[in-house]
Formats: C-alpha cells, sequence, structure tokens
C-alpha cells in the first residue's frame, strides 16, 4: 500500500478503537439517561487519556486529508498517525477492563494495521522524512490560496523585521512590549482580523476569515509569544462577545476602535480561587441607579496594565445558587499604564490597585492581579444591557472557542520556531566528527517534530473554517488541547538537541522552551478541556447514537 493507504488504515483502526472505548465509558457514566459527571469523574484518568486520544485521532484524519498533496505530505501524515497508535496503546494497555472491555480492540492489531504502523514507525522511513525538513526548515508546505499565502508572508517579515530583533530582550529583562510593535501591527490590521467589516474590522463572513487570524498568529507566535503572538488574543475574546451580545449601539461604540487598535484590550475572568470552574466567580456588581459597582479580586488578567477596556465577568445576581446564571461581562474603561503595577482612581472613590504575576516565559505581556474596589461601572458598559443580565457565562464560553483556535495557532508558532532552531543547529553542531543532522536519532526526533507540526496546522486549518461556519466547536477544544501538549514535546526535543546550549538564555530555544509551557494552562487547561469539554461532549454524543 502507499504511505496515504498505510496512513488511512491506521485512522480507521483509530476510530473504532475510539469509538467502542467512548461507548463503553458512556456507559459506565450513564444515569437516568444522561451522562452523570460524577459517575464520569469515577473513570477520570481513562477519561483523559480517551479525550486526549480522540484530539489525536481527529488530528490524524485531517492529517490524512492533508496527505492528498503530495508524497511528503502522505509521509506525514502515516508518521503522525503511526505515532498516534503507539500512543493510545500506551495510555490504555491494561485500562481496557475498567471500562467493561475485555481486551483492546482487536481492530488496532490485525495484520494490515499492524504492517501500517511498522512502516510509519520504521526509522529509514523517518530519515527520508527528516532529509526534506532539513532541506527546507518546514514541516511540510501549506497549500494556500494566493491571497492567504500573502497574508501569512507580510506577517513573516513583520515578525522578522520587528519582532524577532527585540523578542530576547524583553524575555530576559521582562519588559514592555515596544509601542512601535503594537501601532505597527495596527497598521497591518492585525486586530481587524475577526472584526465584521461593517464595524472596521476584515471579517466578511467567509470561510476563510479565521483562517486569516490562525495564519497571522502563528507568523508572530514564531517570532516571540509574548511580544507578538498573543497580542490578537484579548481582542478575540472581547471582540467576539461583543458582537454575539452587544446591543448595537455598543458593537458602533467599541468594535471599530479595537478593529483599529486605538484600544488595547485586557481580560478579567479568572479569580484568585477560582480558575475553569467560573460559576464559582465571587467578584460582585451591584446596581446603582445607573452604574454598576465592582468590587473583588481578578488575577491572570494579562495585558492588564496597557489595556484600555477590561472585560470583566462579574455575578450580577448575589444569589450563588445560580452558579454560572448569575453572571454578566462589563467593558471597563480604565487608563493605559505601563509596567509591573499600576494604581488607577475614579473621582468618586472607586479604585484599581494591580501588580504583575513574575512568570518564567511568556513575558512582555504581563499578567496582573487586579483588586477592584467600588469601581463605577455604568449601565451601558453592559455587554447586551438589560438583555444581557446572566448571560455572561455564555457569551463568554463563545468567545473562548475563537480564542481556543487561536492558542493553537500560537502553539503552533512556537512549534514552527523549535523545528527551524533544530534544524539550524543540527546541521551546524558537530559531535563525534559527525554533524548532529546526520544521526539517525536526531533525524527521528526532527521526523517527530515535522509530522506533529503538519497534522496540528492542518486540524487547526480546518477547525478554522469550520468554526467560520458556526460549527466545529469541539473540535476547537481538541486542537487548542492538542497542539499546546505538542508544542510541549516538541520545544522539549529542540532543547534536547541543542544540548548544554538549549539550557542557556542567549539560545532562543530556551524562551521556546518556557514559553510552550504556559499553553497547556491557560485559555482552558488541559486538564478541564479533556474532562468537562472534550470527554464529557463524546460521552454525551455516544450516549445520545
Amino acid at each position: 500500500m502507499s504511505d496515504l493507504d498505510q496512513a488511512r488504515t491506521i485512522v480507521t483502526a483509530l476510530r473504532g478503537a475510539v469509538a467502542e472505548a467512548v461507548g463503553a465509558l458512556a456507559r459506565a457514566s450513564e444515569a437516568d439517561g444522561r451522562i452523570s459527571v460524577s459517575r464520569m469523574d469515577e473513570h477520570q484518568t481513562v477519561a483523559y487519556d480517551l479525550a486526549s486520544i480522540a484530539s489525536a485521532v481527529a488530528a490524524a484524519e485531517h492529517a490524512v486529508s492533508y496527505g492528498k498533496h503530495g508524497d511528503h505530505e502522505a509521509a506525514l501524515a502515516l508518521a503522525y498517525a503511526a505515532d498516534v497508535h503507539a500512543d493510545l496503546v500506551a495510555r490504555m494497555t491494561g485500562r481496557w477492563t475498567e471500562l467493561g472491555i475485555d481486551t483492546a480492540p482487536s481492530g488496532l492489531s490485525v495484520e494490515d494495521v499492524t504492517a501500517a504502523v511498522a512502516a510509519g514507525r520504521d526509522t529509514r522511513f523517518l530519515s527520508r522524512i527528516a532529509d526534506t525538513v532539513l532541506r527546507t526548515g518546514e514541516a511540510g508546505p501549506r497549500h494556500l490560496p494566493e491571497d492567504l499565502e500573502m497574508v501569512r508572508q507580510t506577517f513573516r517579515r513583520f515578525a522578522e523585521d520587528k519582532v524577532m530583533p527585540v523578542a530576547e530582550r524583553v524575555h530576559r529583562n521582562d519588559e514592555d512590549i515596544p509601542d512601535d510593535i503594537i501601532s505597527g501591527l495596527a497598521e497591518l490590521g492585525c486586530f481587524a482580523l475577526s472584526i465584521p467589516a461593517e464595524y472596521g474590522g476584515f471579517a466578511e463572513g467567509g470561510d476563510d476569515d479565521l483562517l486569516n487570524m490562525v495564519l497571522v498568529t502563528e507568523e508572530l507566535s514564531r517570532g516571540s509569544l509574548g511580544v507578538a503572538g498573543s497580542l490578537i488574543t484579548r481582542p478575540e475574546i472581547i471582540g467576539t462577545a461583543i458582537e454575539k451580545g452587544g446591543t448595537e449601539e455598543q458593537k458602533q461604540r467599541w468594535l471599530p476602535s479595537i478593529a483599529s487598535g486605538e484600544k488595547m484590550c485586557g481580560v478579567a475572568v479568572t479569580e484568585p480561587d477560582v480558575g475553569s470552574d467560573v460559576a464559582g466567580i465571587k467578584v460582585t456588581a451591584t446596581r446603582d441607579d445607573d452604574d454598576w459597582i465592582l468590587n473583588g479580586v481578578k488575577t491572570w488578567c494579562t495585558f492588564g496594565g496597557r489595556a484600555e477596556y477590561l472585560l470583566v465577568l462579574a455575578r450580577t445576581d448575589q444569589d450563588r445558587s445560580k452558579g454560572h446564571r448569575g453572571l454578566s461581562l462589563f467593558v471597563v474603561d480604565k487608563p493605559r499604564f505601563d509596567g509591573h503595577a499600576w494604581v488607577a482612581e475614579q473621582d468618586g472613590g472607586g479604585k484599581m490597585d494591580a501588580r504583575a504575576i513574575p512568570t518564567i516565559g511568556y513575558r512582555g505581556m504581563h499578567s496582573f492581579e487586579i483588586s477592584i474596589d467600588g469601581w463605577r461601572v455604568p449601565h451601558e458598559n453592559l455587554i447586551g444591557m438589560d438583555e444581557g443580565l446572566g448571560q455572561g457565562f455564555y457569551l463568554q464560553m463563545q468567545a473562548f472557542a475563537n480564542a481556543r483556535l487561536q492558542t493553537a495557532a500560537r502553539a503552533l508558532g512556537v512549534m514552527q520556531s523549535a523545528l527551524e532552531q533544530s534544524v539550524t543547529y543540527a546541521q551546524d553542531r558537530k559531535v563525534f566528527g559527525t554533524a548532529l543532522a546526520d544521526y539517525e536519532l536526531t533525524k527521528t526526533k526532527i521526523a517527530r517534530m515535522a509530522a506533529l507540526i503538519a497534522a496540528n496546522r492542518a486540524f487547526a486549518f480546518d477547525v478554522a473554517r469550520a468554526l467560520a461556519r458556526g460549527e466545529g466547536q469541539l473540535e476547537a477544544s481538541q486542537v487548542k488541547q492538542l497542539a499546546c501538549r505538542t508544542a510541549e514535546w516538541v520545544a522539549r526535543e529542540a532543547q534536547q538537541i541543542h544540548g548544554g546550549y538549549g539550557y542557556a538564555e542567549e539560545y532562543t530555544v530556551s524562551r521556546l522552551f518556557v514559553d510552550a509551557r504556559v499553553l497547556s494552562i491557560f485559555e482552558g487547561a488541559d486538564e478541564v478541556l479533556a474532562l468537562r469539554v472534550i470527554a464529557r461532549t463524546l460521552l454525551t454524543e455516544a450516549l445520545a447514537g
């Protein structure tokens, strides 16, 4: 069989195994005809591994479609599918009985599947993939239409000319993002990519609207996650929330200034004792005539100093038994501040007191803990106004679907940079008289990096088009969970290829390693996405089917 046929064979087996395991876990988690979260949590480890594997299998299906473009692409698809097969076996071996299955699904070990997996993991096969990657520095061609390729190249040049020269300095000194980078990206329309054209943006309702955002994000993240790659995230979240839930007057008032880059944005959702479980939000908003008065503490508010709009999720219904149904979203105006600490005060006595949280990576943006004391917000700044009361959680979830895709794109940029750094170093560095790039183990590492990047990129591209059509909510969570975990492995392998120099701050790969670590934590922690979104959705669908 051809490489692509063998990849298809593996993916068919993987799909069947996942379906069988999901069905068994759904039966074990069922109560009164519905999925019981408490019963599912009795099998958390299996559910987590199954969700993670399901995300990887979904990516493998998209990799097979990508493999139709040519021989190298087909080889990448086969290598990735074989890797996923090995991962599934490693995660689930010994756990089938916990699912009520006597043994591993027979489809995983039939003769043609076993042969295909062997072909995809053969080191000589992987070496041939690596030879192509070592020549190009790329995992594989992107196969974009001319207009999208032009967008990608424009932002790649900006990243190389403006971002990369300052990336190491900003990271080591934990400096602010230079203003010329923000203004330069604003001139390029970076903040307008997902905002509808009628409000000053570039989105026109086509399937490629979000793909533009993915391409731009990857290229900027390739330059630096903290200096440029994450600048789109907050406008993406706040813009989507306003578009989905705001009144027409609010859209006209806020969206054009976000699209132009005139107003920078921050998101204040997380609290010191409340992370992914937003139903426990404690920050309160109390009505006082035409104002709301905000009180409480928000944390991990990235870019909260530089931002002039803060998207704040607060409890407007003080009956805590209502959980997430008592939450609403506000757009809060504040002055711009530079540096690592700031205090904002209102004439009436309202105050925000903020400090940046020191972090090992993802520097430049600065993530703040903000104490809010009696801060007044006009009722007209409640997204949706009267109709927006109690809708904050739902608007936030819609906004975070796009943000999760954007985070996957950030992971792709980190991975691409790590691959390029590895290729250059492996070709230049000689060990025992031989270039690192000529060793079989190095080639295996680089081939696996390329296969992982190509599969995740193909998945992200297709999810972008699905979300633009109003579909793909589950897949957005899957690609985020998968790409962010993958970025950690790719950055780690890149650092290992560099040896001791990979641990030195003078080499870019050390920054990539610490930056990659944050990706599985924000915009939906890895475990929460796996258990509360991916596994729960898959089990619900299996039970319904």
